[in-house]
Formats: structure tokens, C-alpha cells, sequence
């Protein structure tokens, strides 16, 4: 498909119902970098807000599924003003302007959207095959970019989006890995970095689903794999890209470290529905010292087996010598969760043995107890720690709190949605300057271990994180 066409489609992320012919309408049949130089002639001079109190204007670029998930979040957290929205689907972009309820400009395609000079910002929620060649286009328009994970597609596009970005040091990018943005999260990691866990050997984590993605039907034929894209290698990363990605990051995050290789399987093995992503993936991780992540996604059952079984799908196990932290992030109907369950205490050596016969008997005994497991502990925020600045009756209202969440009355809450968060951060960094926490390295390392899960899982082999150095470099020469 040509890279024109390929910019034109991206603005339709989560759309059923698009129409082939308004892409290659839209997009041209001249090639993407042609097309946008006119538009953005003179734009790289860099937007800035120039006080904190000013609001930041940005324009949405992919105003589907997800696109107007993160447009009602911007809203109902009051956060900028939306200026300008992009979908080439045209229900999708007048879905998104009234969500944004600001009566922003509309386009079909993003180009003129970039070339729009009252734009500080922009975010991409398009599918991932387009992300960089809009995120590519943007911060040569001299936007900030917030933009979906996972950050990029091929190899290629880590080492060019590496270098452009880092020519533009004064401009934002961010990834979305709103995880990062957690109190329950950063949290955990506070007590991994006290040491309460003890040495953090490995983590496990599942994004489990019975049924999943299910291949959408259209009328015309000729739409039926960009309607579905996520199934469809040309355009997805599969499960490893949309789900995987931001567990990767969170052992990333826990450990301190990247990964150094991966090894995995995955297979086409339940669902028959045409695709040609995997339905069921399971991976192995290895990291320096010996750590592990242990991770699946499948698609025909959605147990959890943390919490005592209260969540179901995704979530994270911690595990140390000392302790171990279950957690999963919230939803707009749930909260988040965050457990901690310390070692149970080494039993006593045993007495020596008089005889055989006593001695085999102990053996029998020692087989046949495995230890009694400990209670869990909620992992309580900043909100629930009693400190010397509490006055008396802030002090007995936290311990209250603190025996409700021992007796599992009540559990700790985070206080906004960690999406709200991210996007409220990406903003600030946009009027500060500031590095957001899930910046542009953040993003590349998340992307390359999707890019080479996926090739270990395709070739069967041992595949090493430092084989991306290589990959992708003759499309870059």
C-alpha cells in the first residue's frame, strides 16, 4: 500500500464503516512527503503556551473508538481546548466534534489539520500502522504529539522516529501507557525501590478474554480488513501490540532494566474467522539477573486468578523474595487494585532423626505441607499514610480507614482515573517543557519488545533485544 494512502487510512481508528474510495480520494496518488510539504511550509516554528494558566489548544487526530474514549476524558476532566478534530470516516469526525463540544474545526484529512497555526498539540488515536507517519508529520509541523500505544509499527520507525525527535528536543512526545500514571503502580514501585518486596525476581501478567475481537462485517467487501484492522498483520501488531505492550512496560518499570531476549509461542489455533493475528500468545521474558516476565493473552477464557477472583482479564503479579504486590489499573467502572501478600515465615529445622524409620516419616510429612499462605494487604497511597503534619483527627480518620481495608470493608481508591492523569501530564509538559513520564525512550523500548515478540513467536527461536540496532536500518539508508 502506498504511504499516502497508508496516512489517509490512519485516521480511522475503531471505524466500522470505511470507505475505501475516500481514502485513496482523500489521501491522493502522490506520494505522503510530497503532499504535506505545501501544507506545512514555515510550520516547524514550535507552538508554545506562554503562561501556566493559559489553555493549551490541540487537535485530535483519529477521532474512532478510542479517539472518542480520550475525547470525553479531555472533556470531562476539562482539560485544553479542542480546536481541531481529523477522521476521514465523516460520522466518526462529527462524533468526535460533539464530544468535544467546542466547535472545533473538522478535517478529512490530518495534514490540514497540522497546517492549522492555533494548534499547540495534537493526539493520535489512529490504528497503528499510521502511528508515526502522523506522529512523523506532526513534529516536522512543530506540534507537540501525544500519541497512542503502541508508539510505532516496523523496526524502521524506531531508529527514524529516535533521530527526528531527537533534533526536537524542545517539542513533547508522549506514549500512552497511562499505567505509568497510576498512584497504584507508582506505588508498587515505591515499595520495590524501599526494598519491601525484596529482590523482585520475576512478574506475571495475563490479558485474558473469552471472545476478544470479533471480525466485524461490512457491506462492501473491499473495506472488510481495514474495518477489522486489528486483525490483519499489515496493519496490527496483533494481541502482542494492543494488549501486551503495556504489561511489557510495567515489568520494564518494576525492574529497572529492559529485557535481553524473548521467546515465545503463539497460534491461530480457536477463532476462524479469517484473520491472521494470533488468538493466543504466550511469552517468556528474560532479563539481566535472571528475571523473568511470564506473560499470556488468550481468547477463550477470562479468568484472573488474583484478588481471590474478584477481576477478571488483565492484571499483574509482582513477585519477590520478601513479597509479592497483585495489581490491576481501573476502568471507568472499576477501581483500580493493589494487594500485597508478605512471605510466610520459614518454618523451624527439624529435629534430627532417631531412627529410619522416624526419618521417613518426617520426609512424608515435609512433602506433604506446603506452608500456610499469608494475608493479603491492600498497597495503601500517599492518602492513607499517617504522617507527622496530620493533625489528630486526620490521623484517627486514617487508621479507620486502615482497619475498614484490613477487614476488606472498604479498599484503597485511587482519586482520578490514571487516563485523566496522563493526558492532564501531557498537557503540563506541553506548557512546561517538562519530560512526561512515558516519553519517547519509554516508548521505543515498549515498541521494539512488541516488534520482537512478534518475530519470535513467527520464527521460533530465541530472539535478542539488541537485533533491533540492526533491523530496519536499509530502509533508513
Amino acid at each position: 500500500m502506498a504511504e499516502a494512502e497508508t496516512i489517509a487510512l490512519a485516521t480511522s481508528a475503531g471505524n466500522d464503516d470505511v470507505n475505501r474510495r475516500d481514502f485513496v480520494k482523500t489521501a491522493g496518488t502522490v506520494a505522503a512527503v510530497a503532499a504535506v510539504a505545501p501544507l506545512l511550509e514555515g510550520a516547524p516554528a514550535i507552538r508554545t503556551v506562554h503562561a501556566a494558566n493559559e489553555r493549551v489548544q490541540y487537535g485530535f487526530i483519529g477521532t474512532g473508538g478510542r479517539g472518542q474514549y480520550l475525547l470525553q476524558h479531555m472533556k470531562d476532566a476539562d482539560l485544553g481546548r479542542c480546536v481541531a478534530v481529523c477522521d476521514i470516516y465523516e460520522p466518526n469526525a462529527l462524533k468526535g466534534a460533539e464530544i468535544a463540544g467546542t466547535k472545533p474545526k473538522i478535517y478529512k484529512d490530518y495534514r490540514e489539520l497540522l497546517a492549522q497555526k492555533d494548534v499547540d498539540c495534537v493526539l493520535i488515536a489512529t490504528p497503528l500502522f499510521a502511528h508515526f507517519p502522523v506522529t512523523r508529520d506532526a513534529l516536522l509541523a512543530g506540534k507537540h504529539v501525544f500519541c497512542e500505544k503502541s508508539l510505532v509499527f516496523k523496526a524502521e520507525e524506531v531508529h527514524a522516529l529516535r533521530k527526528l525527535a531527537n533534533e526536537r528536543p524542545r517539542q513533547v512526545l508522549q506514549t500512552g501507557l497511562q499505567r505509568r500514571y497510576s498512584k497504584f503502580y507508582q506505588t508498587a514501585k515505591q515499595m520495590i525501590d524501599k526494598g519491601l518486596l525484596g529482590d523482585v525476581t520475576h512478574v506475571q501478567a495475563q490479558w485474558h478474554r473469552n471472545g476478544g475481537w470479533t471480525m466485524k462485517k461490512v457491506d462492501d467487501p473491499a473495506r472488510q480488513r481495514i474495518a477489522n484492522w486489528r486483525l490483519f498483520r499489515e496493519y496490527s501488531g496483533g494481541l502482542t501490540a494492543e494488549l501486551a505492550s503495556h504489561q511489557i512496560d510495567v515489568a520494564d518499570w518494576m525492574f529497572g532494566s529492559h529485557p535481553e531476549f524473548v521467546t515465545g509461542v503463539g497460534g491461530l489455533d480457536f477463532v476462524n474467522d479469517g484473520r491472521d493475528v494470533y488468538d493466543n500468545i504466550a511469552l517468556i521474558f528474560s532479563y539481566p539477573k535472571g528475571r523473568k516476565l511470564f506473560y499470556s493473552s488468550i481468547s477463550t477464557n477470562q479468568h484472573l486468578p488474583f484478588f481471590g477472583g474478584q477481576r477478571t482479564e488483565f492484571g499483574e503479579k509482582i513477585m519477590g523474595t520478601r513479597a509479592t504486590i497483585e495489581i490491576t489499573v481501573g476502568t471507568d467502572k472499576e477501581p483500580a487494585i493493589g494487594m500485597w501478600y508478605l512471605e510466610p515465615k520459614k518454618p523451624e529445622p527439624a529435629a534430627p532423626a532417631k531412627d529410619k524409620k522416624e526419618a521417613a516419616a518426617l520426609a512424608g510429612a515435609s512433602l506433604a505441607s506446603t506452608g500456610k499462605g499469608s494475608k493479603g494487604f491492600p498497597v495503601l497511597l500517599d492518602s492513607d499514610q499517617v504522617t507527622d503534619k496530620d493533625s489528630f483527627l486526620s490521623k484517627e480518620l486514617k487508621y479507620a480507614r486502615r482497619w475498614l481495608y484490613s477487614k476488606g470493608i472498604m479498599v484503597p481508591e485511587e482519586d482520578r482515573n490514571p487516563v485523566d492523569v496522563e493526558l492532564e501530564d501531557f498537557l503540563n509538559c506541553v506548557k512546561t517543557g517538562r519530560r512526561p513520564l512515558a516519553d519517547l525512550e519509554v516508548g521505543l523500548a515498549d515498541s521494539s519488545a512488541v516488534i520482537l515478540s512478534n518475530l519470535a513467536m513467527d520464527e521460533g527461536r530465541r530472539v535478542y533485544m539488541n537485533e533491533i540496532n540492526k533491523m530496519g536500518r536499509d530502509a533508513q539508508s
